[in-house]
């Protein structure tokens, strides 16, 4: 009984009142910012779904943020806190580039997995460095994360604008993707891709990983509980590396989906705080990865209808900005509630 009824506050704490607030918030300050406040709230509410390529688009950028929180869910789940995902994302995004800009001959399907698998394997390689120094020397994986991404964004950036900017383009950007180096797309004109059905399975996969296989329990178990582990003869230092790796593979899979399906390109500064917001979106779910639904949902659509409410009244950005920082701040709220929630 103690046990639901802490799981019921927890749900109320990290769902509920977020849902709650995320909408408020924007409803108060419409009111108080606009002269129209009953056509300005139509469009907040409906915007993001009001046709064809805002619905395609919302989604999109919902697959983008689902593949991100996964990635920092899954470091939590290990024990593990990666402040590098935003850095590993983008260069992710980055590596791909260089994969589908190259290789020529190779089949369309063939070069986005081996793209893929290169955006995956830098993001996990940079996850994986900052885990093996947690394992073998200690270092907080925190502080070594951050570090290392905030070392490799610039290379990044000179990548993009330097080395594989097009010429041709006023933009700091690669040239774009031939169409069959491009992820299939659902509801064109729109961005959504195919990157949706994959960031979803990826989400069911992990959820059976971590519940229902012997290696899901030991992983979370050492991550939740590192002296109980090593009492049932669980070595929880084992979780380190394995852990920042998943999670950075997650992220640079994001950076895939986002040069490969939502922009057909790879342009300077792309992934534009995902890495952040996907910690947020993590402790918003409890660490739970269906959770990650409905959190990613929620903010999702509040950040596109925000957008779309911005175009029709005229506000600044910083409307947008103000919604997520809302959001961000109830996860704070929602993470203090969560270490009495056990497994």
């Amino acid at each position: 009984m103690k046990k639901n009824s802490l799981f019921q506050a927890n749900l109320l704490f990290t769902f509920l009142i977020p849902l709650a607030i995320v909408f408020i918030i924007p409803v108060i300050f419409i009111f108080a910012g606009s002269d129209r406040p009953a056509e300005i709230l139509a469009v907040f509410f409906t915007g993001p779904w009001s046709n064809r390529w805002f619905l395609g688009n919302t989604l999109d950028s919902m697959s983008l943020l689902l593949t991100a929180s996964l990635g920092a869910l899954a470091a939590f789940r290990g024990g593990c806190f990666n402040l590098g995902g935003e850095g590993q994302l983008y260069l992710g995004g980055c590596a791909a580039a260089v994969a589908l800009l190259n290789g020529s001959g190779i089949p369309g399907p063939v070069m986005l997995l081996l793209a893929a698998l290169t955006a995956a394997a830098s993001g996990g390689l940079m996850g994986g460095v900052s885990g093996l120094l947690r394992k073998q020397f200690g270092a907080n994986e925190l502080i070594t994360s951050f570090l290392l991404s905030a070392a490799l964004i610039p290379a990044g950036d000179y990548l993009v604008s330097a080395v594989l900017r097009n010429p041709e383009s006023n933009l700091l950007a690669t040239d774009t993707f031939a169409p069959e180096r491009l992820l299939p797309k659902i509801l064109p004109p729109s961005s959504l891709s195919v990157s949706i059905i994959i960031a979803v399975a990826l989400v069911f996969l992990f959820h059976l990983f971590i519940h229902r296989t012997v290696a899901g329990y030991r992983f979370r178990i050492a991550g939740a509980a590192p002296d109980l582990a090593l009492f049932g003869g669980i070595d929880a230092d084992k979780r380190f590396v394995p852990g920042m790796a998943v999670s950075g593979c997650f992220a640079g899979l994001t950076g895939f989906f986002a040069v490969a399906g939502t922009y057909g390109k790879c342009y300077q500064g792309f992934s534009g705080g995902l890495g952040w917001d996907a910690i947020a979106l993590a402790l918003i779910a409890g660490n739970e990865p269906l959770f990650l639904f409905p959190a990613v949902f929620v903010f999702g659509a509040a950040r596109a209808g925000a957008g779309a409410a911005m175009l029709q009244a005229g506000f600044g950005f910083e409307t947008a900005a103000f919604i997520q920082a809302a959001i961000l701040l109830l996860a704070a709220t929602g993470s203090r509630h969560l270490r009495g929630r056990g497994l």
